[in-house]
C-alpha cells in the first residue's frame, strides 16, 4: 500500500499540489489522469522517491517492493538486453552478481562456501533459477525476438528499448508497479499483451497514460489531477467521463428536483455496470460500481476544447483514388499493390505494422514526397485540410498566434481569428504568445484552429492524437465522429480508431487489406489473422 498525506509541492510562487491525502491499495491498477503541466509524471516521481515534495509525506508498506518504469533510454546503453531485464529486481540481481564473483574466485575459501551456499537459499527462494526465462518470457511477449536477447542496448533501436525498459519494470512480481506512458512506441498486439498482463497482475499498479483503451481495460479506479488537488474515482475512464459530464448537465439544470437528480444518476450506475460485466476487469470493476454512492459522482471542472468541423461545401462523388501505388527504399517495403477507391462518408484507419508506412503514404498523396510507382488523383470537389505527423515547417517564424493563424484565413479580422484559437483554449495573452516556442500540444491545438479554419469536407490526419491531454483527445475524437466528410487517418489510438474509422486498409510488405469493418472486428476476425499471417510472411 501507499499513503500520501498532506503532500504539497511548490515551485517558487506556483504550487503543483496543495496538501493532497490519499491511498492507493494492493489488487487495484490505478490511471492517473490530468491535463498537460497539472503534474501526473511529477506525482509519480514523488511516490517513487525521485522527486522530494515541499511538504507532507509518502509511506509505503515496509518490505513492498516497487518497480517504476525508467524514462532515461541511454541508462543500460552498454549492459546486454536480458541483463537489463533482471536487473529490474535489484536484490535478485545483486545476489545472482555476488554469487557469480564468489565462483570465479581461483582461492575459494570455507568462508566463500558458506556464503554462497546462503546466498543458493536466497536464491532459490525468490524462484531465482526461473528468472532468466521468465525476463526472456517477457522480452518475447513485448516484441523483443530472442536473437536481441543478448545484444547491448545500444545496439537497440529507440522503440526497442522502450520496451526493454519495460519489460525491467515488470520483471519480477513487484509489490507496486509505477509506469509512465507505457504504451508509447507500442503496436496493437503488444498493447494487448500488456493490457492481459496487467489484467492478471495482482498486485498495485499506478499508470499515466492518454490512451482512453488501455485505461479502459486496465484501470479499477482514476485518479485526477486537476487544480492542485488529487480525487481517486471508482472505475475506467469512460465511467469518470461520462458520469461527470452528466453531473456537470445536472448541475447547469437548475430546475431539476433533487430526487430526480439521484434516480438519473443511479441508473447512469446500473446501466455501466452491466456493460462492465462484459469486459476483462468485470468482477472488481462491477462491485465498486455497485456500491458507488451517487454523492461520489461530481461534475469535472475541466475545460474541453469546442472542436467541429464544418464543410463548406459537400463533396461530389468523386473523393479520391490511388491505382498501383506502391513506395519501397533501402530494401524496405511501406506499401504495394494500393489501389484504393474512397467513397463519400468513407472514414478510413490505415494501419501497418511497417514502420513509417502509413506516414510515407500520407506524405505521398499530400505530395510531400514523390510518387515512386503508381498514381493518385482527388475529386475536383475536395477540400483538404492536413494534420502531419511532423508539424515542425509550420512552426518557424516568431509570429504570435493570432497572426499565425491569419495567414491561413480569408477573414482577416482579429475577432474571427480568435474564435478559432479559442475553440482550442487558446485565450488572452496566450494568442499573443509567439508560435515558435510552443509545446507540442500546443503546435497540434493550433494545427486543430487551422483545420477548422478552412471549413474541409475531407480530413488527412496522420496520428492525430500526439502530444495531446485527454480532454483534447476525447474533443478531437468526437469531432471526428460527427464529422459529415471523409476522412483518411492513422492512429495508435485505439478508442479513436475504434469510436471513428468504418473501413480498415492495411500495408504489408506483400500488398494491401482493405476491409469496411469496425477495428475491433478487424482485429479479432480469424480470416483477417489469417490473411495478416500471409501476408507479412509470419505463418
Amino acid at each position: 500500500m501507499i499513503s500520501v498525506d498532506n503532500l504539497s509541492l511548490k515551485f517558487g510562487k506556483r504550487t503543483l499540489f496543495d496538501e493532497v491525502s490519499v491511498k492507493f491499495t494492493p489488487g487495484n491498477c490505478y490511471g492517473v489522469i490530468g491535463a498537460n503541466g497539472a503534474g501526473k509524471s511529477t506525482f509519480l516521481k514523488i511516490l517513487s522517491g525521485d522527486i522530494e515534495s515541499t511538504s507532507g509525506s509518502v509511506n509505503i508498506t515496509p518490505g513492498q517492493r516497487m518497480a517504476v518504469l525508467s524514462q532515461d533510454h541511454f541508462k543500460f546503453d552498454e549492459v546486454e538486453v536480458l541483463k537489463t531485464v533482471l536487473m529490474g529486481h535489484k536484490k535478485l540481481f545483486s545476489i545472482m552478481e555476488e554469487k557469480d564473483a564468489i565462483y570465479l574466485k581461483e582461492d575459494f575459501s570455507e568462508e566463500d562456501g558458506i556464503r554462497a551456499s546462503e546466498l543458493e537459499a536466497e536464491f532459490a527462494e525468490m524462484d531465482g533459477w526461473n528468472a532468466e526465462s521468465d525476463a526472456a518470457s517477457l522480452l518475447s511477449g513485448l516484441g523483443i525476438t530472442e536473437d536481441l536477447h543478448y545484444l547491448p542496448m545500444n545496439q537497440l533501436a529507440g522503440n526497442q528499448k522502450v520496451r526493454v525498459l519495460l519489460a525491467q519494470a515488470l520483471f519480477g512480481n513487484p509489490d507496486i508497479l509505477i509506469l509512465d506512458e507505457p504504451t508509447n512506441d507500442l503496436d496493437s498486439d503488444t498493447i494487448e499483451w500488456l493490457e492481459n498482463f496487467l489484467i492478471d497482475f495482482k498486485n498495485l499498479v499506478i499508470v499515466v497514460s492518454h490512451d482512453r483503451h488501455f485505461l479502459d481495460t486496465v484501470s479499477t479506479h482514476i485518479v485526477d489531477i486537476d487544480f492542485s488537488k488529487i480525487k481517486i474515482y471508482s472505475g475506467n475512464y469512460t465511467f469518470w467521463y461520462e458520469s461527470s459530464q452528466l453531473a456537470l448537465k445536472q448541475r447547469s439544470e437548475q430546475n431539476k428536483k433533487a430526487e430526480e437528480k439521484r434516480k438519473e444518476l443511479q441508473s447512469f450506475i446500473e446501466r455501466f455496470s452491466a456493460n462492465v460485466a462484459k469486459s476483462k476487469q468485470a468482477t472488481s470493476r462491477k462491485k465498486m460500481l455497485e456500491k458507488l454512492n451517487v454523492d461520489e459522482i461530481q461534475p469535472s471542472s475541466r475545460k474541453y476544447p469546442g472542436i467541429i468541423f464544418k464543410p463548406e461545401r459537400e463533396a461530389g462523388d468523386q473523393i479520391f483514388m490511388t491505382e498501383n501505388l506502391e513506395l519501397k527504399s533501402d530494401g524496405v517495403t511501406y506499401f504495394t499493390d494500393v489501389n484504393l477507391m474512397v467513397d463519400k462518408g468513407d472514414k478510413i484507419a490505415f494501419i501497418s505494422k511497417t514502420k513509417q508506412a502509413v506516414n510515407k503514404f500520407f506524405q505521398t498523396i499530400m505530395e510531400e514526397i514523390p510518387v515512386q510507382t503508381g498514381s493518385f488523383k482527388w475529386g475536383v470537389t475536395i477540400n483538404k485540410a492536413y494534420l502531419p505527423n511532423d508539424n515542425s515547417e509550420y512552426f518557424n517564424s516568431d509570429l504570435n498566434l493570432i497572426d499565425w493563424l491569419r495567414q491561413y484565413s480569408s477573414n482577416q479580422e482579429e475577432a474571427y481569428v480568435r474564435t478559432f484559437l479559442g475553440r482550442m483554449l487558446f485565450t488572452g495573452e496566450e494568442t499573443l504568445k509567439k508560435s515558435s516556442v510552443l509545446s507540442g500540444g500546443e503546435k497540434v491545438r493550433c494545427m486543430i484552429s487551422k483545420m477548422m479554419l478552412q471549413n474541409p469536407n475531407l480530413l488527412v490526419m496522420d496520428e492525430p492524437t500526439n502530444h495531446l491531454d485527454l480532454e483534447s483527445i476525447t474533443a478531437f475524437n468526437n469531432a471526428v465522429v460527427e464529422f459529415t466528410g471523409t476522412v483518411l487517418m492513422s492512429s495508435y489510438d485505439h478508442a479513436f480508431v475504434q469510436s471513428s474509422a468504418n473501413r480498415i486498409v492495411e500495408f504489408t510488405p506483400n500488398g494491401t487489406i482493405d476491409r469496411r469493418m469496425p477495428y475491433d472486428d478487424y482485429l479479432n476476425s480469424e480470416e483477417i489473422k489469417a490473411i495478416r499471417e500471409k501476408m507479412y510472411g509470419t505463418s
